[in-house]
């Protein structure tokens, strides 16, 4: 079974609740370019609740499909965050491929000639010790009878290791997504004086509001995962993005002093409880400005579930009532 997800987790897949940022993942950080010249509108997210008919969704997965050229071939990106190494990952993606096929099946999704489209299965991992699975499922198999070889199945999937990348070519590299990876990978001098800077001239050409607010959703799950402590680095409104440069700096000394470079342990249970309700909390400020007192009681008694369902689902929230109904009705917040 998959680990319970941190609160850095969450702000990755919100992250990749971007076209964009999925074709630069795609793009330059694996080996595939059949991407690279593909327009976001060709991207369609698609909603993994497919994936088990026992109705336990798994809303953690991240599902694109990707329409490329005039003849419709579609392209299915299954994106794994893992913070942990998971000895039976081909396992599981062969599990969620076949779910993936079943339900193209059944509503009738496929090409015209009753084919199923290909998938492109990415793991992206980025936790410390160095990933140790096999790639392929043929490593988790018993050696068959020669007889039976043909008949063993088969799956790989791609692994980006973000602890591992090359840094010379991510420090070459201009594009957000290096941004954000520079700025969890680097030290404190490397992020003042060249990421910190980066990511702010980023921040004042941005044009497109929902992604601002996702990398501001990351960063503070990046700080939750180095404290353990909620909201050390708070957006509160637009306004406050001139001043990203300081606050990048403020941000790099707190992680510089607490050891977050020598590898500082998450918080126990109730750590990782308050670090949710402060990247909620954040993010809910960000889109709606107002948060009302009952949904602020609500946040403070919910479970690690419930706050990891609101996170995902205040990404695309028209309003706060459409995530807390009737505990929301006194306020007039509208997304920012």
């Amino acid at each position: 079974m998959p680990a319970s997800h941190a609160p850095h987790d969450l702000g990755y897949r919100s992250l990749f609740a971007h076209p964009e940022l999925v074709r630069e993942l795609i793009t330059d950080f694996t080996s595939f370019k059949l991407l690279d010249e593909v327009a976001l509108s060709a991207f369609e997210r698609v909603n993994p609740a497919y994936v088990s008919e026992r109705l336990s969704a798994r809303q953690d997965d991240i599902v694109w499909r990707v329409r490329i050229g005039e003849q419709f071939l579609y392209v299915y990106i299954l994106l794994e965050c893992q913070s942990g190494v998971d000895r039976w990952m081909a396992l599981r993606m062969q599990t969620y491929i076949g779910l993936l096929y079943q339900d193209l099946v059944k509503r009738h999704e496929l090409s015209p000639g009753l084919l199923l489209p290909p998938v492109l299965p990415l793991v992206f991992y980025n936790g410390s010790p160095h990933w140790s699975a096999s790639m392929d499922l043929a490593g988790l198999l018993m050696q068959a009878p020669a007889e039976l070889a043909a008949f063993q199945p088969s799956q790989r999937y791609v692994l980006i290791d973000q602890q591992r990348l090359d840094r010379t070519a991510l420090e070459a590299n201009a594009s957000l997504l290096a941004l954000l990876f520079r700025l969890e990978l680097s030290l404190v001098p490397d992020v003042l004086n060249n990421v910190a800077p980066a990511l702010t001239t980023w921040f004042n050409s941005a044009p497109q509001a929902s992604l601002r607010r996702s990398v501001k959703v990351w960063v503070n799950g990046l700080l939750a995962r180095g404290t353990g402590k909620p909201a050390l680095f708070t957006f509160d409104s637009m306004e406050e993005d001139a001043d990203m440069g300081g606050k990048l700096a403020t941000w790099a000394e707190q992680l510089d002093e607490i050891g977050f470079r020598r590898g500082s342990a998450e918080g126990k249970a109730e750590g990782e409880l308050a670090a949710l309700r402060g990247v909620l909390e954040s993010l809910l400020r960000i889109k709606f400005r107002d948060v009302p007192e009952p949904v602020m009681k609500r946040i403070e008694q919910a479970s690690q579930a419930e706050l990891h369902r609101w996170i995902e689902q205040s990404v695309n929230a028209p309003g706060l009532q459409a995530l807390f109904g009737d505990d929301a009705a006194n306020t007039q917040g509208q997304p920012g």
